[in-house]
């Protein structure tokens, strides 16, 4: 996934630095480049271009807003040529992640309206299609790219959008751990559908997300296994989250922040046995809070 690395820092609103991927303008040229054609000047491909992004950036706006309002983290929004990522953590709770994941759609939702009465409006205006052709292609391509951002998002293709929603409403059903190992595999396998399908009419850049996609869908049935494993493990003895009041999975589950090694962060009494660096403060592995070591331990 991008981040800061090769990226432009562009601005931070409510708290949430918003960066620009460096591949953004290799792309951003080609696309410019393969609109020309549609105005009779290359500025409003670039107009096109650049508000396709703040279309996109008010998106991830939406799923970062989202999540801070049930409680969770997200800091950072990084644009880039396949859309935008922001970087959300909500609470480990099914209602919680659904609001977060469907307030992205919920944006460009709100949209649809507005841009369908000027497309309407421009549709209908004859005299405004002659007097102003560039306007009014421009027009109706803002209503076409919020359109496609939709529905493309709202396909329950994991890791888009509606994939993660479908993950979020089978969490209410089956668990954590079922619900992504499912949304994952069907996944796997609509985005090697979709891949066939942009081979066989040369999509590239179908193609192009597809293969990200896959990438994805293969890191999330990774996590759902070790989420799988994490659930059949017995509990920790004496040990409880002071917010969720779950007692932790025995196991080396905790990551060391230095040496990047697994390890159980309560037989080891807040120590990595790796590298020996202490913490301080846990993250709970139910709820996804971090508190301090000695809240957990009951007195």
């Amino acid at each position: 996934m991008p981040g800061r690395r090769n990226s432009i820092h562009l601005f931070r609103f409510a708290g949430i630095d918003v960066y620009l991927h460096l591949s953004w303008f290799l792309v951003a040229v080609l696309q410019i480049q393969w609109r020309a054609g549609r105005y009779s000047s290359w500025s409003w491909c670039v107009l096109e271009y650049l508000t396709l992004f703040v279309i996109v950036m008010m998106h991830e706006f939406g799923h970062a807003l989202a999540c801070r309002s049930v409680g969770g983290r997200a800091d950072q929004i990084v644009l880039w040529p396949l859309g935008g990522v922001a970087y959300v953590d909500p609470p480990s709770r099914p209602g919680a992640t659904l609001w977060s994941l469907a307030a992205g759609p919920l944006v460009n939702v709100l949209l649809f309206p507005v841009l369908t009465v000027l497309a309407a409006m421009v549709h209908g205006s004859t005299h405004m299609a002659v007097t102003m052709p560039n306007l009014s292609e421009f027009i109706l391509a803002l209503w076409y790219i919020n359109f496609v951002l939709l529905v493309f998002n709202l396909l329950p293709v994991y890791p888009l959008d509606g994939g993660q929603i479908l993950r979020a409403l089978l969490w209410f059903v089956v668990g954590r751990a079922r619900s992504l190992m499912i949304a994952t595999k069907l996944g796997l396998v609509s985005t090697l559908a979709l891949l066939i399908c942009a081979f066989a009419y040369q999509f590239w850049w179908l193609g192009i997300i597809g293969v990200f996609a896959l990438f994805q869908c293969w890191t999330g049935l990774q996590q759902a296994r070790v989420l799988a494993h994490m659930d059949a493990a017995p509990r920790q003895t004496g040990v409880e989250c002071p917010a969720c009041h779950h007692a932790p999975p025995a196991g080396e589950f905790w990551i060391c922040g230095r040496c990047r090694h697994p390890f159980d962060m309560f037989a080891s009494n807040g120590t990595c046995p790796h590298c020996g660096v202490t913490f301080d403060n846990v993250r709970c592995l139910e709820c996804g809070d971090l508190h301090p070591f000695e809240s957990f331990l009951k007195s």
